[in-house]
């Protein structure tokens, strides 16, 4: 196969996801197509919700995470994320960004690490090179463009320290709300 035709191949198998695929009220139906045609790695009892975008094969998602709705993990250079980790909705993860004193608008690579019990707010957005260690939270709409320390509680833009957690994080995540939805369990009606 040409050079240009696996190229073409391995984008229609994002496109295909990211269009379609994403927007299956099923499971088991994006988590099989991430597992078996993206080659993503998602771990046991993990979720990814409808609407999200994925670029690249280098991320691996641990046991017990949630990716909420409407995110984007950018796995061109790699997206790591630990387990019992909450990235809540319409949130961005980049491993790729420009350098923007470059002259040939030369890219920026950086891997992101997410550890254990992580807690990414709404539309926040974690930088190329990123590491969040474990039980970290980001606020809301922050911008996180260096390494906060564990249990740091970061927010704004960009991120700074507004304060720190509980170290003493051991609950576990699973949360698969029916079709697109927030109702995942009736009685708390």
């Amino acid at each position: 196969m040409g050079a240009i035709k696996l190229i073409r191949t391995k984008a229609l198998v994002f496109f295909l996801y990211n269009s379609f695929i994403t927007h299956v009220p099923s499971y088991a139906v994006r988590h099989w197509y991430l597992r078996n045609m993206l080659r993503i790695s998602i771990g046991k009892n993990s979720s990814v919700h409808m609407g999200c975008f994925f670029s690249g094969r280098h991320i691996v998602i641990g046991d017990n995470t949630v990716v909420n709705r409407g995110c984007y993990l950018d796995g061109r250079v790699g997206v790591t994320v630990g387990n019992n980790v909450s990235i809540s909705p319409e949130s961005y993860i980049l491993s790729l960004d420009h350098d923007p004193n470059s002259a040939s608008f030369s890219g920026l690579p950086g891997p992101v690490y997410i550890d254990d019990y992580v807690w990414i707010g709404v539309r926040a957005i974690i930088l190329p090179g990123v590491h969040l260690p474990r039980g970290c939270v980001v606020g809301a709409g922050a911008v996180v463009t260096k390494d906060p320390e564990p249990c740091d509680i970061v927010a704004g833009v960009p991120a700074k320290k507004i304060g720190t957690r509980n170290g003493d994080l051991h609950y576990s995540l699973k949360y698969s709300p029916y079709f697109n939805s927030d109702y995942f369990n009736f009685d708390q009606e």
